[in-house]
């Protein structure tokens, strides 16, 4: 299998990153993003590209994948509704568009939110943006898509958020994660987690679109 990764430099990129280099199934690894995550791997190609709303300079580097993990996105604190929708909405549907009409069996998995609105007529806007979203990439012609939506994410195998008051906020909430995670099984993901549920949709498919953290939970399931 040949694994697209889009933000492989985030909490959630980093793990799908590592477990796709970890898969023995997993034949060729591609990266792009801003700036290289800095990995090395046999079998991993990291391409940075600056201009993440047009792809036609790279489109013969985007044919020949199996599926993409697309874990590319932004905080919206502090940002208007327009420069958040241009981030979330318009690079998600740019990759997304592109690899469509370049890859007609490719397995799509999406990082989106837990709480994300799909009506996009809530009051909350990163919610109505991520909703948005989401339904425009579950219309693409894709073999399949499906929208992870992750609820509290607990970070392992060294992986830090490269946002400052992310990292704090992890940092002080590390020694709670683990009770949280026992506690409430169905609402805390690990990164290690996630990355596994990508791989596994992407070889088997699930009986949902739409995975909120209990179904991501089940897709591991034997």
């Amino acid at each position: 299998m040949n694994v697209l990764v889009f933000g492989a430099t985030g909490m959630i990129g980093q793990g799908a990153l590592r477990d796709c280099l970890l898969d023995p199934d997993v034949g060729r690894v591609v990266t792009i993003g801003r700036t290289p995550s800095g990995a090395r791997h046999p079998k991993l190609r990291e391409i940075a590209h600056r201009d993440l709303l047009h792809y036609g300079s790279i489109q013969n580097e985007l044919a020949g994948f199996d599926a993409c993990f697309f874990c590319l996105g932004v905080s919206s604190a502090g940002m208007a509704e327009a420069d958040y929708e241009r981030v979330t909405y318009g690079i998600t549907l740019a990759a997304a568009e592109a690899l469509s009409r370049l890859n007609p069996k490719l397995t799509f998995v999406y990082v989106s939110g837990a709480g994300a609105d799909s009506s996009e007529r809530g009051r909350v806007m990163w919610a109505r943006v991520k909703g948005k979203t989401e339904n425009a990439l579950l219309r693409l012609p894709f073999q399949a898509a499906y929208m992870f939506r992750p609820g509290v994410i607990r970070p392992l195998d060294g992986i830090r958020s490269r946002t400052a008051s992310y990292r704090f906020l992890y940092a002080a909430a590390k020694p709670l994660l683990p009770v949280l995670a026992w506690a409430f099984p169905n609402y805390v993901l690990t990164t290690r987690q996630i990355g596994r549920a990508m791989l596994a949709v992407a070889r088997r498919g699930a009986g949902k679109r739409v995975l909120e953290s209990k179904d991501i939970r089940a897709v591991l399931q034997p």
